[in-house]
């Protein structure tokens, strides 16, 4: 006889369980409205699909076998579960674990100070965060949300666009001490430069300085030296200790220019045609956890942007 657990069996598990709690089939008849005979031919039937005694019926009681005490722990576990479960949505919890990738950056400078509002909103849901590159390929499977820094086109992918991202050159007001006045681009001969080898996916090491002087039409301007990171958080550090002239991201620089740690030495900034995006895999926006956090996060970018 097949013994998979079929539709019959799960409702002869359910009147398993509550003779279990009572130990009484008359009990769990009087529960389920049912006659203690049904009880007890329910109970022999789901005895023989399993292929072991659940129950010792003695004269005046009953009696769990060693393994009806193992299946009645496990069914209990089950059905207090789903009657939790059940609950929780009900009153509109929302629960369970949401996988959230971002660019490193992004995610220290931008999301994390944030991160208590979410929190706070929805304490129930927990959120696993994961920080790749955004030349690190997003492969679907791997997470519910990304926050990525690209063009806008992911094959395969759906993408809720944030903000775009300019780019602008910053130091810390130190290093301009003994050197010449930085006021134009030719002045960046006499200064170290700052670069990011991962400033979007597919750049490379001096992107971001060449994409800025070609944009303010200096681009005969060297830039192919100095110091690399492959942060732009290293960078942003490097460039408050004083190592050199660094290119700031203008989304995720705000507090480190109104405090004075860092000025802008140039008042050009350039769109980089890079946006931030939340991307997602068809569909996934169907669990209303994921759209929770989805729309958290839009709303949060819409809020505190940062006007041209």
């Amino acid at each position: 006889m097949s013994r998979h657990l079929n539709a019959q069996t799960h409702a002869w598990l359910k009147v398993f369980a509550i003779s279990a709690r009572h130990l009484s089939f008359t009990r769990a008849a009087e529960e389920l409205h049912v006659t203690t005979g049904a009880v007890s031919q329910q109970i022999k039937q789901l005895e023989e699909r399993l292929g072991f005694k659940l129950f010792r019926r003695r004269p005046r009681q009953l009696e769990l076998t060693e393994e009806g005490k193992r299946l009645a722990a496990v069914v209990d576990q089950a059905y207090q579960a789903v009657g939790l479960e059940v609950k929780r949505l009900r009153s509109g919890v929302m629960s369970g674990i949401i996988r959230l990738r971002s660019v490193p950056s992004f995610l220290a400078r931008w999301l994390m100070p944030r991160l208590p509002r979410l929190q706070a909103r929805f304490p129930d849901i927990e959120l696993h965060v994961i920080a790749e590159d955004s030349n690190i390929s997003l492969r679907e499977g791997d997470f519910d949300l990304a926050i990525d820094l690209n063009d806008g086109h992911y094959p395969g992918f759906s993408i809720t666009p944030l903000m775009e991202e300019r780019i602008f050159p910053v130091c810390s007001p130190s290093l301009l001490r003994g050197r010449p006045p930085l006021r134009r681009p030719e002045d960046l001969a006499w200064y170290p430069l700052l670069h990011d080898v991962t400033a979007w996916r597919g750049s490379h090491d001096y992107a971001e300085w060449e994409h800025y002087l070609r944009a303010i039409e200096a681009p005969h301007v060297n830039v192919r030296r100095g110091y690399t990171f492959n942060r732009n958080q290293l960078i942003m550090e490097a460039a408050t200790a004083g190592m050199g002239v660094a290119i700031a991201r203008q989304t995720l620089i705000s507090g480190e220019l109104g405090s004075g740690m860092l000025i802008a030495p140039f008042a050009q900034r350039v769109a980089t045609g890079m946006h931030y995006g939340i991307v997602h895999a068809q569909g996934a926006l169907d669990d209303r956890r994921v759209l929770a956090v989805h729309d958290w996060i839009v709303e949060e970018a819409r809020r505190t942007a940062t006007p041209d």
